[in-house]
């Protein structure tokens, strides 16, 4: 693991799952961390006192208490954008309101908040986005809203990287597949499809999404931007 003392890192949905394993991991690596959260109280202040990383309340759906939050921070040296939310079902009958509010979350947020950290991030600085392999593909029924989000990540990571990339500033996607989390544990009734379509046929551990995501923010990826990374144990190669 790289040595991130004196780094100042932002993670946007830092309370649980995977933000929760970023966050852990870049404390434990000597950086300066704040995290956002929006419902869970609770267990961003448990996160918070285990990490000595600073919690902020703030709801991505909303572009200007998320902006001012980003603001807030400073001058970043690495913002990990995590915040999303993942509805399935049928399109003929989903909740459009839901819809809308995925979108809100999972591409507004992010293109605002890649901007705002942009905006004051010190130079040689990391954007990372977590997407996910359905952005790729669509291994099962019922994605296509959650499948839509991911792809437009794609593009905002794209963009950024070269509309920040003569500042030395890095931007990359991390793609998971399915991930042991409360919101899809690896006993849950959908993982027996889930690791059908999969070469490794297990959920993948948080920590090892935050260990690429910490490599992506390390001296060593200064050359790695406007890139995918898919981290799925092969849902459907």
């Amino acid at each position: 693991m790289s040595d991130f003392t004196g780094k100042s890192v932002m993670v946007l949905g830092g309370s649980r799952g995977i933000g929760a394993a970023i966050v852990r991991h870049f404390a434990s690596a000597g950086a300066d961390v704040v995290f956002s959260y929006s419902g869970s109280a609770d267990a961003a202040a448990a996160v918070a006192a285990e990490t000595g990383a600073a919690a902020v309340q703030a709801d991505s759906a909303v572009r200007d208490e998320l902006v001012a939050a980003v603001a807030a921070a400073g001058a970043l040296d690495i913002m990990v954008i995590n915040a999303g939310v993942a509805i399935m079902g049928d399109p003929l009958t989903m909740d459009a309101d839901a819809v809308d509010r995925l979108i809100d979350i999972n591409v507004r947020a992010p293109y605002f908040a890649g901007v705002e950290a942009g905006r004051r991030m010190n130079d040689n600085g990391r954007i990372i986005i977590i997407g996910s392999v359905n952005g790729d593909r669509v291994a099962w029924p019922g994605a296509t809203a959650y499948a839509l989000s991911k792809s437009a990540v794609q593009g905002i990571g794209r963009g950024l990287a070269r509309d920040f990339g003569p500042r030395g500033i890095t931007v990359n996607v991390v793609q998971p597949g399915p991930v042991d989390t409360d919101m899809n544990p690896a006993g849950g009734p959908m993982a027996p499809m889930m690791h059908a379509a999969m070469a490794i046929k297990r959920h993948a551990k948080v920590d090892e999404v935050a260990a690429l995501v910490l490599f992506l923010a390390s001296p060593a990826a200064a050359m790695i931007t406007g890139t995918t990374q898919t981290i799925d144990g092969g849902v459907g190669i």
